[in-house]
C-alpha cells in the first residue's frame, strides 16, 4: 500500500494532466463553436445544445447525490460557469473570429483570475505569476497578431468585449469552486442541471432558433462537443486542476489553447505556421509552464543550478 502511494502521481502532476485535457478539449471548442455560429445555428441554439444535452445527462445523478439544502451554491456556480460563460462566448462568436476568442478568452481567464486573487490578497502576488501572465499574453498576441490587427469587420469589437466578459465569468466560477471546495464531479452535475432548468424554458418560449434547419450531422457534432466535451469533460477537468494546482496555475495553462490549435491546424489541416506564430507558440508555452509551476519553483531551480 505504501509503495503504491509513493509510486503514484503527485497532486501537481494530476492537476497538470487534468489541465492538459482541458487544453486539448478547448483547442477544438473555438473552431467548432465558430463553425456553428457562422453556419446554421444562432448563439442561443448552441447554448441550448450545451445545456440541454449536459442537463439531461446530469440531472438524475445530481438529484440523487446532492441534498437540496446544498443546491444554492450550485445555482451560483451555474450562473458563472454555465449560463454566463456559455451565452457570452457563443454571442461573441457571432461577431468575432475564433482567433480573437483564443486571445481574449484563453488569455482573459488567467488575467481575471490573477487580478481577483491579487485583489483578495491586497495585491501581493508572486513575481513568478506576474511574469508568467506577461509572457502568456505576449505569446497570445503574437499567435493572433494577423487576425487581431487586420482590417476589422463592423461589430468585431463587440465580440472581443463579449469574450472578455466570458473569461471573467469563467474565472469567477473557478475561484468559487476552489473556495467552496466542491467536488468537481458534483460541481459539473449541478451546473449542468441548473443551467438547463433556467435556460431551456426561456429558449423554447422566447429565443430565436434555427436548429430545425440544420442537418443531423451538424446537430450531432454540436450536441456532443458542446454538451459533453465542453460542458462536462473540460469543465470537470478544469475544476479538478483548479483544486490540485491552484486557480492561477490552472488558468495559466489555458493560454496553451491557441498554440495547440495552431499546431493541430498545421498537422491535420496542412495550415501554414508563420514565423510570428511559431515564436508566439514558444513564448506562450514558456509562460504557461512558468505559471503552472508551484510558487518559488524558479528560485529553487536557480539555487540548485548555481551549485549551492
Amino acid at each position: 500500500m505504501s509503495s503504491a502511494h509513493h509510486t503514484g502521481l503527485s497532486d501537481t502532476a494530476k492537476g497538470l494532466l487534468a489541465a492538459l485535457v482541458v487544453v486539448i478539449c478547448w483547442s477544438g471548442f473555438n473552431i467548432v463553436s465558430r463553425f456553428g455560429s457562422t453556419a446554421t445555428f444562432t448563439p442561443f441554439d448552441l447554448a441550448a445544445l450545451r445545456y440541454g444535452v449536459s442537463g439531461v445527462l446530469a440531472m438524475p445523478f445530481f438529484i440523487r447525490m446532492v441534498p437540496p439544502r446544498e443546491w444554492p451554491r450550485y445555482m451560483v456556480l451555474a450562473v458563472f460557469g454555465g449560463l454566463g460563460y456559455g451565452i457570452l462566448v457563443y454571442s461573441g462568436f457571432a461577431f468575432a473570429p475564433s482567433a480573437h476568442a483564443g486571445v481574449f478568452v484563453n488569455g482573459g481567464i488567467p488575467f481575471w483570475t490573477v487580478v481577483i486573487v491579487a485583489a483578495m490578497a491586497r495585491f501581493h502576488i508572486a513575481r513568478q505569476t506576474v511574469l508568467a501572465l506577461a509572457l502568456s499574453t505576449a505569446g497570445l498576441v503574437l499567435i493572433g497578431f494577423r487576425s487581431l490587427f487586420a482590417s476589422p469587420t463592423p461589430g468585431e469589437w463587440i465580440g472581443d468585449v463579449l469574450f472578455l466578459a466570458a473569461a471573467l465569468s469563467w474565472a469567477v466560477f473557478g475561484l468559487l469552486m476552489r473556495r467552496w471546495q466542491i467536488r468537481p464531479q458534483l460541481g459539473i452535475l449541478g451546473i449542468a442541471t441548473f443551467s438547463m432548468l433556467s435556460y431551456m424554458p426561456v429558449y423554447f418560449l422566447w429565443l430565436p432558433g434555427n436548429i430545425a434547419q440544420a442537418g443531423w450531422g451538424e446537430i450531432g457534432l454540436q450536441a456532443v462537443y458542446q454538451g459533453i466535451i465542453a460542458a462536462m469533460l473540460a469543465a470537470g477537468m478544469y475544476s479538478y486542476a483548479n483544486q490540485k494546482i491552484g486557480a492561477c496555475q490552472a488558468s495559466m495553462m489555458l493560454a496553451l489553447v491557441p498554440a495547440f490549435s495552431a499546431i493541430g491546424g498545421f498537422l491535420i489541416l496542412d495550415e501554414a505556421l508563420g514565423l510570428m506564430t511559431m515564436v508566439g507558440i514558444l513564448v506562450v508555452s514558456l509562460g504557461a509552464l512558468m505559471g503552472a509551476l508551484p510558487p518559488g519553483a524558479l528560485s529553487r531551480l536557480r539555487f540548485f543550478s548555481s551549485g549551492n
